[in-house]
């Protein structure tokens, strides 16, 4: 017989011969062992302990048995280590973690998507002497021929966090920490509190650093377009130069070249500044490129970084551009015949990613120390070259990889992936608090954007991290200024009340111009992005946008600053006025010409903007679309302005006199700054953060309002135009797993119209036994992952009334740690005890006094209590279900009966449909 099955059923014939003596027990439940040698076949029968597990037994056993914050995750397996416990009541945490690394010598390890990939712990075991230091590059496409494999990792790529275990397993953690009363006890619980305000000012401080290293390099390297300070090569302009207006030192490349007359410096100079923008967008670009990662088909995703032009897998839509209807082994082979995709983790800002994964989507590598490392460098490289980006939103991404890199020194936050977004959650926030100097902002920007679960406890580390960050920053001191802002800025002047007209007026065009940029980018990379040639060969693409930004911006002064000194410029007041047909305080009578040039660097920055969004650099947008809202809030600023001081005599401009200055009745700096918040909620849909960024940077207490009321205008006018930002857009191309918890679909259904219904090959009756063929088991496996549920889950049911659930990664660990899977019987219900180790029996315990594990018994793996609903429960409870509590999937009941099993994916996708159809 096959394993498993013999002692089961001796067992079953030893208790009718043995009812006299254990019919008094039967209440206690019982144990069966396997058959000692030297018995024959027959079973010992022994009388089964309390299924009850108490308090005081569960603290006896932890320092034996139960892993804690000094446990490895991927360990080996001890002895004895897979026992069932049953809580006293249903969904009572286990003693321990479920998903370890096996470690079985029949198992290959070949993983490519695991966390085997990081390079911070193959140098380490490789530093070691404990592992050879593999030269592969990551690339998943060495898994296409089989998508899932067999390595077991805490969570399989491309997968979602299961939040309820996750939470769960810290709260008896955190139980049996502190059940400990000794004084060594007491410091290990101090200590584990500590954990959290030591990890986050630790990520604080490295992420005001990087910040710091970036500022430094990329001002001194975009300076070399123009020059060089003969006074040292690492020095920039505005260093080697310390404000004076006539600069020996600095050497221009007319000078160094030794050209003549004006005519050929000025070709000298426009030749060093195109070749200087495409050599460094040219190296930013390949260092980009070797975070390249090819991902097989069979993963229905469409990109994974800013690339608009991405295509959807045709053969696999109808006409209508739906799913085709077929079995999950023809839409797996449909999909195999796809090519790979291929993106890269350094490309882009990498704002919409870590939304989706601190929404509990698991993307292994994406917050890696080799994306970090590259990340940071390519990033000096590409705000150097002077393309129209920005370093603000990079530094979202840099500064969570820090995070999550920094969570491997704390078991509590690397073993629970949970807990580890609450770090994370902080990292972002530290990103941008370093990018503006803002904290606040940071803080808001975290609750905002792009955290999923924010408590409180997290709000307020988040706090302290971005303290931490900003107060690095302070010592640093990268802008040589003492200042952490990007600029400060002061108005004397107060707003009067007829700019409020012009104050909503310009939120409405900043909103419209965010709003038209998403529909810009978007037809812009899908028709030139997907020319073939473009698209298999991203350098070029990035050379050419390369070419034409320092084709067009050498000739105007405003397309040719940094995106944040053209800021700081564009915000500033006036103390002196010029008759320069060029300078931004201007007289009256100039006032028309600077709104010509204005217009010009507008035009010019605006398309530039469009074009360079998506190419394979580093590159963030959430300055440059200040920077372009803030030439046109100028613009409009210096028209009211000209109104005001021409027909000031109408009244209707309140008290301004054409005799005053320019400024003593509008500033067109504040219209600037306006414009740009304005611009950059249409474009990114932030609000309140971006209302506090602005006051944080301006420090102005008076102009906090027309801030705020451009924001609101601005947002109300996007949503009207594209009711998407551009990190939704992106993340529905992607499909991700996102459920959006701050937008709830009205539904009209209820819970039984989206169930599927119940189909043999995804559950596992044991009905008529509670052992089930392992064969049968992995062809049921097979058949979810041809599904694409990687983290799925199989209900098991016992006369249609459903008893547990086992998870598919936990089904698939545990049947590669057979050792002759075509012969073997698993146990799937916790309710029959068998296997039972007595700690007197030599036989059982290898003469070595531990336990020996019976890798048929399922039932550590099996969820007892998975949440159910009933099905005609209404769509927005199970909203909130999925939402609040996190979970992967649903069981449906009808009756108390068994109905059936509804996915998180489909149910995310269901609200899509829906969200579409309202449109």
């Amino acid at each position: 017989m096959p394993k498993s099955v013999a002692s089961y059923y001796s067992a079953i014939r030893s208790e009718h011969d043995d009812n006299d003596d254990d019919e008094d027990d039967n209440d206690e439940g019982l144990q069966f062992s396997r058959p000692r040698r030297g018995h024959g076949g027959s079973p010992v029968l022994r009388r089964h302990r309390s299924d009850f597990v108490s308090e005081s037994d569960l603290q006896q056993s932890a320092s034996t048995r139960t892993p804690d914050e000094r446990s490895s995750l991927l360990g080996e397996s001890r002895a004895g280590f897979f026992r069932t416990y049953t809580g006293s009541m249903p969904g009572t945490p286990r003693p321990f973690p479920i998903r370890y690394n096996s470690h079985h010598p029949s198992i290959k390890i070949s993983r490519a998507n695991s966390r085997r990939g990081s390079f911070s712990h193959r140098l380490v075991n490789a530093l070691s002497g404990t592992e050879r230091l593999d030269d592969s590059t990551g690339n998943l496409q060495d898994s296409k021929p089989s998508v899932y494999v067999d390595d077991r990792v805490w969570y399989d790529q491309f997968t979602s966090t299961d939040w309820v275990h996750d939470s769960i397993a810290d709260a008896y953690r955190v139980k049996t920490l502190r059940s400990r009363k000794d004084l060594r006890g007491r410091i290990l619980a101090w200590f584990d509190g500590a954990q959290g305000w030591l990890l986050v000012a630790i990520i604080g401080c490295l992420t005001a650093f990087i910040a710091y290293f970036v500022n430094v390099t990329e001002s001194v390297l975009f300076d070399y377009k123009f020059g060089y300070c003969s006074l040292g090569w690492y020095m920039s302009h505005k260093k080697c130069c310390s404000g004076a207006s006539l600069c020996e030192e600095w050497s221009d490349w007319s000078k160094v070249l030794g050209t003549g007359g004006p005519l050929n410096d000025s070709s000298a100079e426009y030749g060093m500044f195109i070749l200087g923008v495409v050599v460094l967008s040219s190296l930013s670009c390949l260092l980009t490129l070797l975070t390249k990662t090819v991902i097989p088909s069979a993963f229905s995703l469409a990109t994974l970084d800013e690339n608009l032009a991405a295509e959807n897998s045709n053969n696999l839509m109808d006409e209508e551009g739906r799913k085709q209807n077929m079995t999950p082994a023809e839409r797996f082979s449909a999909a195999q015949s796809l090519p790979p995709m291929v993106y890269y983790s350094a490309a882009g800002s990498g704002v919409a990613e870590v939304r989706v994964i601190l929404s509990g989507f698991v993307l292994h590598g994406y917050l890696g120390v080799r994306t970090l490392v590259i990340k940071t460098l390519a990033l000096v490289l590409s705000v150097a070259s002077g393309l129209s980006l920005g370093k603000e939103g990079p530094y979202v991404h840099i500064a969570t990889c820090i995070g999550n890199i920094l969570c491997r020194l704390f078991p509590k936050y690397n073993h629970n992936d949970g807990k580890r977004r609450e770090v994370l959650s902080a990292s972002a926030a530290s990103g941008v608090a370093v990018a503006f100097g803002a904290p606040i902002a940071g803080v808001l920007f975290s609750l905002e954007e792009v955290s999923y679960y924010f408590p409180p406890k997290t709000l307020f580390r988040t706090f302290f991290c971005c303290i931490a960050a900003a107060l690095s920053l302070k010592f640093l001191n990268p802008y040589g200024t003492n200042k952490i802002v990007l600029f400060e800025v002061r108005y004397l002047t107060d707003w009067k009340g007829f700019e409020m007209v012009a104050f909503i007026l310009v939120g409405i065009i900043g909103g419209a111009m965010g709003a038209l940029f998403i529909k810009a980018s978007k037809f812009w990379a899908r028709t030139f992005r997907r020319i073939p040639f473009i698209k298999k060969y991203p350098l070029f693409e990035v050379v050419l946008v390369a070419l034409l930004t320092g084709v067009v911006s050498f000739w105007n002064r405003y397309t040719k600053l940094p995106v944040t000194e053209l800021l700081f410029e564009l915000a500033s007041p006036c103390d002196t006025f010029t008759s320069s047909g060029t300078g931004l305080c201007p007289t009256r009578e100039q006032i028309p010409e600077i709104i010509r040039y204005l217009t010009i660097a507008f035009v010019v920055k605006a398309l530039l903007t469009v074009v360079t969004f998506g190419i394979k650099v580093p590159a963030g947008i959430y300055v440059p679309s200040m920077v372009v809202g803030g030439l046109l809030g100028r613009i409009v600023g210096h028209i009211v302005q000209y109104l005001a001081l021409t027909y000031s005599h109408t009244g209707l401009f309140g008290d301004c006199s054409i005799d005053a200055a320019p400024e003593s009745c509008v500033v067109p700096g504040v219209y600037a700054m306006v414009a740009a918040g304005a611009t950059m909620c249409g474009v990114t849909r932030l609000s309140v953060t971006l209302a506090v960024i602005l006051f944080e940077l301006t420090g102005s207490l008076d102009h906090v309002l027309p801030f705020s009321i451009g924001v609101l205008v601005s947002k109300w006018t996007a949503d009207a135009i594209e009711p998407l930002s551009i990190y939704d857009l992106l993340t529905n191309m992607n499909s991700y797993p996102f459920l959006d918890n701050k937008v709830r679909p009205v539904f009209s259904t209820e819970l039984g119209d989206i169930t599927p219904r119940v189909r043999s090959d995804r559950v596992i009756d044991i009905s008529a036994s509670p052992l089930v063929p392992a064969t049968e088991l992995r062809d049921k496996l097979n058949f979810l992952h041809l599904a694409g549920e990687l983290d799925g889950g199989l209900p098991i049911i016992r006369d249609n009334i459903l008893t547990g659930l086992i998870p598919a990664p936990d089904l698939e660990f545990a049947l590669d740690k057979l050792e002759n899977e075509e012969n073997s019987l698993c146990l799937m219900s916790a309710q029959v005890r068998w296997a039972a180790q007595d700690d007197s029996d030599d036989e059982e315990t290898g003469g070595g006094g531990e336990r020996q594990e019976d890798r048929t018994d399922f039932t550590p793996y099996i969820d007892p209590a998975p949440v159910s609903l009933e099905i005609h429960s209404p769509m927005d409870l199970v909203y909130e279900c999925f939402v609040k509590l996190g979970l992967r999937y649903i069981c449906v009941l009808r009756d108390g009966r068994f109905a059936g099993l509804v996915h998180k994916k489909a149910f995310v996708k269901y609200c899509k449909e829906l969200e579409e159809k309202h449109h």
